[in-house]
Parts: structure tokens; sequence; C-alpha cells
């Protein structure tokens, strides 16, 4: 029986936990470069021992980006920031995992603290966002959109493939295309955001062509020993959206298409949902668990599975292989060491570097000083 601590072998890579420090944007690049920034902050995770470790979304064209703040790979002047990052993450012994996105109607934004309300396309912080249909996202994002051409979407297919070169030129280990949270990907599977009358849109197959022909450029140049993955918004929490019945058809088509891993999240392609789950444990996980029983594929997913004993239990269940951690991480860079010491695993100090392990378990004083307090063994 798997366990959260039980190593996770997919293709030919092999994650030493099922711990996934999952993308988070952190608005901290210029002209889309890595920096010394994403260096501490992705080495720290690596070295407080998660098996995969994943930087923010990296957008495919700079008009693909959130804002101006944020990290891409849409030029080859980024690969050597790119690089650097994949160094350290390898070097404290975590898979460098990249995922590979564009924004779509809900770029072009203001950084969440300072309002995150969409910025004009005439200023010059701002830009055109495209989607599949000239349909506004709405709330902060009120600014008309272009509906691509179908030259258009081509040029974005080739940005995909283009993506993925620099990926693995970059050092990257794991491929994972953004196909949620209301970004292009999830405006083209959503009724909500589609309403083209083309091929792709209308039927379920035609709004998921996007998808499935993105993949199918990453697929002919991204190694084929490394895994090739997607985070799906399989729920739009409306009536008028996406359904989990569509996703269910959705990855069955996705994984004839060469998919190797199903990342679930939500669709969020309005900002008026019918339901809100947030605040529920673990929510996504029985949708998750029904895409690995009968589509027969991996599955991952985040949302509120920051308790160690319930990313363990979903584990050991086998209801889910790899559990995605955002805020989690971000608030502890150590939560694999701390969980494998509440969930009572010997040696909890192997997850750290060689030298770091030595130290702290020969560390002399009384167990609350080290830092953590004691286990609280069997607690959730």
């Amino acid at each position: 029986m798997p366990d959260l601590f039980s190593p996770y072998t997919l293709k030919g890579v092999t994650l030493r936990n099922r711990i996934v420090m999952s993308p988070m944007t952190m608005y901290r690049s210029r002209d889309g470069l890595m920096n010394d920034f994403h260096v501490m902050l992705l080495g720290s995770r690596a070295a407080g021992g998660f098996g995969l470790v994943f930087p923010e979304q990296l957008a495919i064209t700079p008009d693909g980006r959130t804002s101006v703040h944020c990290g891409g790979i849409y030029d080859d002047a980024q690969i050597d920031g790119l690089r650097r990052v994949t160094s350290i993450i390898k070097d404290m012994g975590a898979v460098p995992a990249i995922q590979l996105g564009h924004t779509g109607r809900k770029g072009s934004e203001a950084r969440p603290w300072e309002g995150g309300a969409q910025i004009p396309p005439d200023h010059p912080d701002g830009w055109q966002v495209v989607g599949p249909s000239a349909i506004a996202y709405g709330a902060k994002s009120p600014f008309p959109v272009h509906a691509l051409t179908r030259e258009e979407i081509k040029e974005i297919h080739r940005a995909y493939a283009a993506a993925a070169r620099r990926a693995a030129d970059a050092g990257f280990e794991w491929l994972e295309m953004h196909f949620a949270h209301g970004y292009l990907g999830a405006s083209f599977f959503s009724p909500l955001a589609n309403q083209r009358t083309d091929e792709y849109g209308g039927s379920l197959e035609n709004r998921v062509r996007f998808h499935l022909e993105a993949l199918d450029v990453v697929r002919a140049v991204w190694p084929e020993r490394f895994p090739l993955s997607m985070r799906l918004g399989c729920d739009d929490l409306h009536e008028e959206g996406v359904q989990f019945e569509d996703a269910m058809v959705a990855i069955g088509l996705m994984k004839a298409h060469g998919l190797d891993f199903a990342d679930l999240s939500l669709g969020l392609n309005t900002p008026n949902l019918q339901t809100r789950p947030f605040n529920e444990p673990a929510f996504m996980v029985e949708r998750a668990a029904r895409v690995r029983r009968e589509i027969g594929l991996p599955v991952g997913v985040s949302w509120n599975l920051g308790v160690p004993a319930a990313a363990d239990r979903m584990i050991r269940e086998e209801q889910i292989d790899l559990v995605l951690l955002g805020r989690p991480a971000l608030s502890n860079p150590h939560w694999p060491v701390w969980a494998a010491r509440e969930l009572g695993v010997p040696d909890p100090f192997a997850l750290v570097p060689e030298d770091w392990g030595w130290w702290l378990r020969n560390f002399r004083g009384h167990d609350e000083s080290i830092g953590w307090p004691a286990p609280a063994i069997g607690g959730e």
C-alpha cells in the first residue's frame, strides 16, 4: 500500500515522495525572467523535502502572462534563469516540473495586493486580451476580448511547442499544461466563454480540439521519457458551464493523445459561481478518484490537502497518486518534514540535504527547541 512518503515513478521519472509544490504566481519577474527570488523559493522547497517542485505557470507568449510581473518561457533569453531553477531543485533532491500556460481573457492584470483589476489595453502595463469568443470575463476583468482566428490559434500551438523545447533545454523533467482557472485552455472548453461556430466551438468534441492539438504539438517535441500532464478545469460550478461528465469525456480523449497524468482543478470561467466549495477539505479528491478508476490515468489534486493525516489517507486509499500543495508550501518550506514527524515516519530528516540531516539528527537539547512542536501523532 502506498503512502504519502512512498516513491512514485511515472515514465522515466521517480519522485522521492508523493508531495508536490503546486504552481503559484508570485509576481516577481521582469521580462518573464526567473531571478534570485525564484532560486531561493524553489530551492528551499526542494531542500524542505518536496518530491516535485513547480515554479509558477510560465507563459508561452508575452500576452499569456497574468501581469507584466509574471514569468515566461517565450524567449530563449529566459532559458538561463530557468536552468538556475532546475539546477537548484535537482541539487536539493527534487524533480523540477514546469507548467505552460496562457491566461487568455484573464490576463493584463494588476497584482492582487494592488487590487487585481484588469489593466486597459492602452496602458503601458496592459495589452489586448484574447479568448475563443469576444466575451469579457466580467467583474474585475471587464475589457473587450479579441476572438482568436484559426491562424492565431495555430500560432498559439506553435508557441506551446517552442516553449516545450525550451523547457527540455532548461532541464525540466515533468511538463504540465494549464487548462484551468479561466485561462485560455479553460475558456475554450467552457460554453460560458466559447460560443464559436467553427470547429473549435459548439460540441464538446469541438471545444476540446484546442487542447488536443496543443497536446499533440507538445508531445511531438517533449521527450517521451518525461511525463506530460495537464491541469484541467473539470467543473465550472455553474449549470451553463463545464460539468464533470464533460471533463470525463475530455480526459479520455486527452489520454488517447499522449496524456500521462491528470491534475484536476476547477474551470472558474465566470465570477458568478453557483456553488463555492472552497472551505471544504479535499473537495476535489472524489472527482479525481473517479478519473483514476474509470479512465485509468494517474491523478493529483490540490485544494485543502494541507493536513498531513488527510493527505496521507488519500494516498493510502489510492484515491489519488500525488498531493499538490500551494499555500501550505508557502507557509512552511519544510512541510514534508513536518508531515513526516506528524505521521511518525522513521527518520524524517532524511528528507533534507545530508549535511542538514546530520545536524538535526544529532540535536542536543529538548525536542521543542529544535523549531517544531512535538509531533501530534494520529492527530488531524
